[in-house]
């Protein structure tokens, strides 16, 4: 099978103004607690919102540790939420797309360095994988990579200098094209792909709110993003193509945290709390809960994962360093902003 499709009915009035929203970014104080138990300042990137609002918050506020914890959560872009707590924003606990993100608080002090041994999924807190999202009927159809090439067929995918999102589409689509064994076939197809991409958006939030709104053949974006639009009644078809990626969003507590913080990251591992992640389309780290989705979430074929292309470490700097990145020399062949 080279795909899993889910199709629901429309909806773009509601689904669109949550989505702006995230993807302007916010704040909320979900805390149903007083605060006698503790407060926690939770910052996290866009796409989980309505998981935390709706969901994970008040079910932590519902359980004995969570009862009395006042919890302030804001959302944003990943790279622009780890600048503010590099800047002094408060956090207690920190929810990225990316491990650079964390890495950057690393530097400043505000996260241990050991933060991946914290715990038993390497500061992973829940993953997706690189996914399409087509028109009802897939009338393109459009099932693997190399439909996003062809002539015929217009991709809408942000622009990786703006949007973590956009860096997994992009090593995504490197990976699959041969990249780790044959950069040069990697990057062609990634130029190719580029090249029939008619809208390059800041965020994966504001990309989809372009495909929603009628541009393009194919969305590349987090599976559990257009899990989050069907649900909302989007009329849209997910598929998932053979050759993937893994996404690995990591969690983090901060050096001054308050005691409260540690009560919520173990929720969030629980039982409950993996369950409420795979409900809101994100796939749980916890195996015995991903089982249990396991019609919600199919294996691929071939999940590549960011380690196999040389950790983000390398990446980050090989290819999306603004000055001498592969992929910004690509950009600017094709006259698309590297900042």
């Amino acid at each position: 099978m080279k795909s899993m499709k889910r199709k629901f009915g429309t909806g773009l009035v509601l689904l669109a103004l949550p989505l702006g929203v995230a993807a302007c970014g916010g704040s909320s104080d979900e805390g149903g607690g007083d605060g006698s138990g503790g407060s926690i300042d939770l910052v996290v990137y866009s796409t989980p919102q309505a998981a935390y609002e709706e969901s994970i918050i008040p079910a932590f506020n519902e359980s004995d540790a969570g009862a009395d914890v006042d919890v302030t959560a804001s959302f944003g872009s990943s790279g622009d939420q780890s600048r503010a707590v590099e800047g002094g924003a408060p956090a207690d606990v920190v929810h990225f797309s990316l491990e650079p993100d964390v890495t950057r608080v690393v530097e400043s002090g505000q996260v241990a360095e050991d933060w991946q041994e914290q715990g038993d999924y390497d500061g992973i807190v829940q993953n997706s994988v690189v996914s399409f999202g087509v028109r009802p009927g897939n009338p393109k159809d459009i099932q693997d990579w190399d439909d996003l090439i062809r002539d015929d067929v217009e991709v809408v995918t942000p622009n990786p200098f703006t949007s973590g999102g956009a860096r997994w589409n992009i090593m995504a689509a490197f990976a699959q094209a041969g990249g780790a064994d044959d950069e040069q076939a990697g990057l062609d197809y990634v130029g190719q792909m580029l090249g029939n991409t008619v809208v390059q958006d800041a965020s994966a939030r504001d990309s989809l709110n372009t495909f929603l709104s009628g541009q393009g053949d194919v969305i590349i974006s987090y599976e559990n993003e257009v899990i989050g639009a069907q649900d909302a009644g989007e009329e849209l078809d997910l598929i998932i193509p053979d050759d993937t990626l893994r996404i690995d969003t990591p969690l983090a507590i901060t050096e001054d945290a308050d005691p409260a913080a540690q009560d919520f990251i173990d929720f969030l591992y629980s039982e409950e709390g993996q369950t409420l992640f795979a409900e809101n389309g994100y796939r749980p780290v916890d195996e015995a809960v991903l089982e249990e989705f396991s019609d919600t979430f199919p294996e691929p074929a071939t999940l590549y994962t960011i380690d196999d292309l040389g950790g983000w470490e390398t990446v980050s700097t090989d290819f999306f360093d603004p000055e001498a990145g592969k992929i910004a020399d690509i950009q600017r062949e094709l006259g698309e902003a590297t900042e």
